[in-house]
């Protein structure tokens, strides 16, 4: 059994603002470049029907892993993100996602569907941001230990990348 993740934001923009600061390709760059980290990059992205979909590759230096996953694993973190989103209709008051997340060289993935609220109706002027899944790492007795690293480095990215996404809201919101 895996670590659980749970995280939410909330955003004092509307809806389709925000899903479109979540998913555009020009933002995901420049959030990759202020809060990726090491050599991050957004490998693909692609709007085909009714989804949108990219991947991105970050990494982790491994000065900033604990000992246990530094002695089990030589050098950096290389982390591949997936993420589809179905593209909102003008009424939509919700819209859903998921994500996959691998590490390369480890047993295990994390994995997470999203889904972006509009408080009110869909022309709410918020949405809140839930976010669950689960991370699991296939290593015997340090998978667990592995799991829980790895849930608080991605609560800490994805508050970081929230705090990115309200200010590029606050200075290109219409």
């Amino acid at each position: 059994m895996g670590a659980r993740i749970e995280h939410t934001a909330t955003f004092d923009h509307p809806i389709h603002e925000v899903f479109s600061a979540l998913t555009a390709e020009d933002v995901l760059r420049a959030r990759l470049a202020e809060v990726g980290g090491d050599d991050a990059t957004l490998l693909t992205h692609a709007i085909s029907g009714n989804e949108v979909t990219y991947r991105m590759r970050q990494c982790l230096r491994a000065d900033t892993v604990p000992r246990t996953v530094r002695e089990l694993l030589r050098g950096d973190l290389e982390v591949h993100r997936e993420h589809t989103w179905r593209l909102p209709a003008a009424d939509d008051s919700s819209v859903r996602g998921s994500a996959r997340a691998t590490v390369a060289g480890v047993p295990g993935e994390v994995t997470a569907v999203s889904e972006l609220t509009a408080r009110g109706d869909a022309t709410g002027t918020s949405c809140v941001l839930r976010l669950t899944g689960e991370a699991t790492v296939r290593i015997p007795l340090v998978g667990g230990r592995f799991e829980r690293m790895i849930v608080e480095h991605l609560d800490t990215l994805l508050d970081k990348e929230d705090r990115f996404t309200e200010s590029y809201l606050a200075r290109h919101a219409c």
